[in-house]
């Protein structure tokens, strides 16, 4: 199959007119110069069938396409002509932006390049049953979409696209480092490695995102390396704990929000997520975390969760993603079919979920269906077995020994349970294929086969690049996978990309343009108090022995003992307490005996522990050890903050009072310190039960006191 090679079609035009006048003395039309190299037709872009159509405020921004000879289409903004054929109705103005004015009818608007013309119906009529505040009858616009083969473009791509270009769309490496260097530029190497693989999608790490300015660049660079499709460019930018971008704003996480019990924030948040994404040139994020976090023990979930209440998983997910996709910014849920009741990280092992199906579809799986019916754009697979959904076995390449199947190769997970029970027609994205869980069992290709053999559509991290394409080349080329399953894969991520207006561009905005509208979304004020109201709202007010709140610049001897995230928590403090004494107590939970008097002749003690695992929890752990002789040594209260884990009262439920905080962002400690000190009423309600370690309730879900 012939291919186009120039990444910018602008500059082949500009060539070919060129060329033109020099031989025939003649300028060429923009049109006919875009014919000359290979455009057969435009298209509206809200014609095609998998277009999604928004009107804001009586307003429609169309768009136009070009269609290839080759199949491919890219956006096209200059020299076109747009015209109303009623301009009572609606009018539109050079840029494809449509104008209602209030008159009831239809018009048809019409998109002309000198050769090529489309057009699209446009009704404003009275809504059923609708009236507006005067009781007259509400009016409303409607799109009425063109029919016929030519909006087809989607088919018309994958008829004419190589089994290469096809695997390529399945494809998402990440290229975080490169001859041992962080990523945060194009390299000659990596553009081409775009290219050779025709690949649909990268995904960013924090080691690529730096700067605003820097990551805009980078985007922008991927976009133009892309060959005939936009391409995918994602990021795990879930907020709290798993935060990517360095110059963005930190929102405080998850759990946070599931304390906060506010489905109002949490849409806010993903919006506020999905701007700055978007801004920057980033389509696609790989969240919210839609797991169920009923496992105390579980050790790569936990603050990663809304709740251990599948209800307000779904509630609270559901509102994120809308929030985030409001902005035209993918959402991906993740970890189906549910990785919250797991005792091992898959980072590291194969962890297993025993419970049968009726269960799973009352806890596991209830979250991902609410997001389902409410239209997410992908579901992110587990690298986790269910052995009551699918009993198949494989044998395990490090031990030789028959392993149950994880979710992600399991053709009874993602096609027989997620699209034939559940009926997701989204894309399904695999958890990044170098965790142990998959690669220490199964080769990168043997793996990569058996995941699009199950029904995933994009194949995330590949181990070895070439390796695991030329793999699935082979593959088709050997029957082990058909021709048609590819293409129903290329299918849902074209749809994908239309739907998400991610498309090659022939006039691509300016980079300094990019750069200048990120820089005042990214980290914006308007963000930062977002992230100030979901941290404030979010803090937990566990247990207070008439303790809270403590009283700012009162003439008391506050010290302040911490390890992990000292400084962020000490600086807080001091903003209510300035001589407030500060301890690092190392991650040992060290201190030495000058440390202990002044400890001993405190007024006030406020101390803080960080934990991420079972075993840093542990009653016998240095950090909780520390803790409960703080609590021995000294007879002043002693106040304790969860700056991660909430369950971390177990471990010293003698303190006098204890605050969940759920991250450590600069934002949830002020929102801490705000309320020790009585400046924010703390209203968090836990959305986990805190056990003992005999397993009796310690804390209830849904517990939360206040001032």
């Amino acid at each position: 199959m012939k291919r186009l090679h120039k990444p910018l079609m602008a500059a082949m035009l500009a060539s070919v007119l060129t060329v033109s006048q020099l031989f025939t003395g003649a300028a060429l039309s923009y049109a006919e110069a875009a014919e000359t190299v290979g455009v057969k037709d435009i298209v509206i872009l809200q014609n095609v069938p998998q277009a999604v159509i928004e009107v804001e405020e009586d307003q429609i921004n169309l768009k136009a396409l070009n269609i290839y000879h080759e199949g491919h289409f890219t956006s096209i903004q200059e020299g076109l002509e747009w015209h109303s054929s009623n301009k009572n109705v609606a009018q539109v103005d050079e840029e494809g932006t449509v104008t209602f004015t209030g008159q009831p009818g239809r018009t048809f608007v019409s998109v002309t390049d000198g050769t090529f013309t489309d057009r699209i119906a446009l009704d404003y009529k009275p809504a059923r049953d609708g009236r507006n505040t005067k009781g007259q009858p509400e009016r409303v616009p409607a799109v009425i979409k063109q029919q016929g083969e030519k909006y087809d473009i989607i088919g018309h791509a994958i008829e004419n696209m190589t089994i290469e270009e096809k695997i390529g769309q399945m494809l998402m490496p990440d290229f975080r480092n490169w001859n041992g260097s962080n990523v945060t530029e194009m390299l000659p190497e990596i553009e081409q490695l775009v290219k050779d693989y025709h690949l649909g999608g990268v995904i960013l790490f924090r080691e690529n995102v730096v700067t605003t300015e820097q990551t805009a660049k980078l985007v922008s660079q991927y976009q133009d390396a892309a060959e005939k499709f936009g391409l995918l460019l994602t990021i795990d930018q879930e907020g709290g704990i798993v935060t990517r971008l360095q110059s963005g704003t930190d929102m405080p996480g998850n759990m946070a929000l599931g304390a906060t019990r506010s489905a109002e924030i949490s849409y806010d948040v993903g919006h506020a997520i999905g701007e700055e994404l978007a801004s920057l040139g980033i389509n696609m994020n790989l969240a919210p975390v839609l797991d169920v976090n009923n496992n105390p023990d579980n050790p790569v979930i936990g603050v990663r969760s809304f709740s251990e209440d599948p209800e307000l998983v779904g509630e609270l997910g559901v509102a994120y993603t809308n929030g985030l996709q409001d902005t035209g910014v993918a959402a991906t849920a993740k970890h189906f079919p549910g990785h919250g009741d797991t005792d091992v990280d898959s980072h590291l092992g194969l962890p297993e979920v025993p419970h049968d199906k009726e269960r799973l579809l009352e806890v596991e799986l209830y979250p991902f269906q609410q997001a389902m019916d409410a239209g997410i754009d992908a579901i992110m697979t587990a690298h986790v077995t269910f052995p009551q959904i699918d009993g198949t076995k494989a044998i395990s390449r490090k031990t030789g020994q028959e392993i149950a199947l994880p979710a992600t190769l399991s053709y009874k997970v993602l096609t027989e349970l997620m699209r034939d029970e559940m009926e997701y027609e989204g894309v399904i994205i695999t958890d990044a294929m170098n965790m142990q869980a998959i690669s220490d069992h199964f080769g990168p290709v043997d793996a990569a086969i058996r995941t699009v053999q199950a029904g995933s559509d994009i194949v995330l991290m590949p181990v070895g690049l070439q390796a695991v394409a030329e793999g699935l080349y082979n593959a088709v080329d050997e029957g082990e996978i058909t021709e048609e399953r590819v293409e129903a894969s290329v299918e849902r991520i074209l749809t994908l990309k239309v739907e998400r207006g991610i498309f090659k561009e022939e006039s691509p905005q300016p980079l300094d343009e990019k750069i200048a509208n990120a820089v005042q979304v990214v980290g914006s004020e308007e963000h930062k108090q977002v992230e100030q109201e979901a941290s404030e709202r979010s803090i937990t007010l566990v247990k207070n022995d008439n303790v809270l709140p403590l009283e700012a610049g009162e003439d008391e001897n506050i010290v302040v003992v911490a390890g992990s995230y000292h400084a962020d928590f000490v600086r807080a403090i001091r903003e209510y307490q300035p001589d407030a004494a500060a301890i690092n107590a190392s991650s040992t939970g060290a201190i030495s005996s000058a440390q202990w008097d002044q400890i001993r002749n405190a007024d006030k003690v406020i101390v803080g522990t960080t934990t991420a695992t079972v075993a840093a929890r542990s009653a016998t752990n240095a950090q909780m050890v520390m803790v409960q002789n703080i609590v021995k040594e000294t007879e002043a209260p002693v106040i304790a903050v969860g700056i991660r884990n909430p369950y971390d009262i177990m471990a010293y439920p003698n303190v006098d009072a204890y605050i969940a905080q759920y991250g450590f962002r600069p934002a949830s400690f002020a929102a801490t310190a705000a309320t020790i000190f009585g400046e924010n009423a703390p209203t968090g309600q836990l959305p986990i039960t805190i056990p003992d370690f005999n397993g009796n309730v310690l804390y209830e879900f849904g517990h939360g006191l206040t001032y």
